[in-house]
Order: C-alpha cells, then sequence, then structure tokens
C-alpha cells in the first residue's frame, strides 16, 4: 500500500445519513420487514431491547443500533482503516440488504480480481470479516492501489443492483421498492 495516508471515515456521519434517508416510522404494506423506524425493523429493535412502540423508537436507540449491528458487529470498522469508501459501501448494503450479504459481495468481487490468485488467494464466500478476508483486501490494494478501491466498490455495486433486479423478478411485489432501491442505493457509499 502507498505512504499516503487513508482518510478517516465518520461511522457517525454514516449513521445519520441512513438515518436521515429511511426517515421516521414506515408500515408499507409491501415491505416484508414490516414496521420500521429510522430504517430498524421490528424484528431488529426488539433482539436488541426495545420495548416500546416502533413509533416511539428514538433516533438515538436507532443509531446505537446501527453502530452495534450494522457496524462494529461485522468488522465493517476494520475494513474502513484500509478502505473508507468500501466500508461505507458494507454499512450501506448491509443496512438494506444484511451485512453478510453485504461482506458475500465483497468476497466475491475479491475473488474474481485477483487475476487467477497470482495478486492473493482465493477466500472462501462465508459472509463474515475474518483474517482472511482482511489479507485478501490487503493483496488487492497492494495490487491494484488506491484506484483499486474505486474498481473494488463498482463489482460490489454491480452484484447488489443485480440482487436488486433479480429480488424484483421473483417477487412483483418488490417492484415497489425497485426504483427507489436503485436511485438511492447504488453508488451512494458516502
Amino acid at each position: 500500500m502507498s505512504n499516503t495516508p487513508t482518510p478517516r471515515l465518520d461511522a457517525d456521519a454514516l449513521i445519520d445519513a441512513v438515518i436521515d434517508r429511511e426517515g421516521r416510522y414506515v408500515n408499507h404494506p409491501a415491505d416484508r420487514g414490516g414496521p420500521t423506524c429510522w430504517g430498524i425493523t421490528e424484528a431488529v429493535a426488539r433482539a436488541q431491547g426495545y420495548t416500546g412502540p416502533m413509533r416511539s423508537l428514538s433516533r438515538s436507540v436507532a443509531a446505537a443500533i446501527y453502530r452495534r449491528i450494522y457496524w462494529l458487529r461485522p468488522g465493517f470498522d476494520r475494513i474502513a482503516q484500509r478502505a473508507p469508501q468500501i466500508a461505507a459501501e458494507l454499512f450501506d448494503t448491509g443496512v438494506n440488504m444484511g451485512t453478510g450479504t453485504a461482506v458475500g459481495f465483497l468476497q466475491r468481487a475479491l475473488n474474481a480480481l485477483n487475476r487467477a490468485a497470482r495478486d492473493y488467494p482465493d477466500i472462501a464466500v462465508d459472509r463474515a470479516i475474518g483474517p482472511r478476508t482482511l489479507a485478501a483486501l490487503d493483496g488487492f490494494l497492494r495490487a491494484r492501489g488506491k484506484a483499486g478501491e474505486t474498481v473494488l466498490l463498482r463489482a460490489m455495486e454491480a452484484l447488489q443492483g443485480e440482487r436488486y433486479i433479480a429480488l424484483a423478478e421473483r417477487r412483483p411485489s418488490q417492484e415497489a421498492f425497485l426504483y427507489g432501491w436503485l436511485a438511492n442505493r447504488i453508488g451512494q457509499h458516502g
């Protein structure tokens, strides 16, 4: 990697942006997640100990849930130390599709971009950030430099876009959300 310092990623700013984008209470009939507030589903809120009405979920409680479940638990803070754009994309995709899906996109892209394992070994697509995924990311950045982060980001966004379209094709009720997903999620990584 180069000697240029990696810009710090402000996780609080990412969390605030997601909360702003998601908005207050919503209970859309086609949303399989059910009632949400600030983008936090009722199931996630309950699993995190919130017992009140979803309409009353405070922004600060939502922010704490985002930090704990969608930033620290999956290890996106460790990615941010190496590749801030990738960490921002992982966070946003993880909020929308699940952190395991987001990590799977990263792992698949790293495997496809390693030039037949010449730059670094293939890794298991186990949907978890661990030492091998971090080593592969380090190997990719060493081989491709800072500009490689943008290419890796595009590969992850391509996988994300394909998944949105496939979801809408499988479940026509999800077409209600497709335009917004493509407009507001692809390329909105911070």
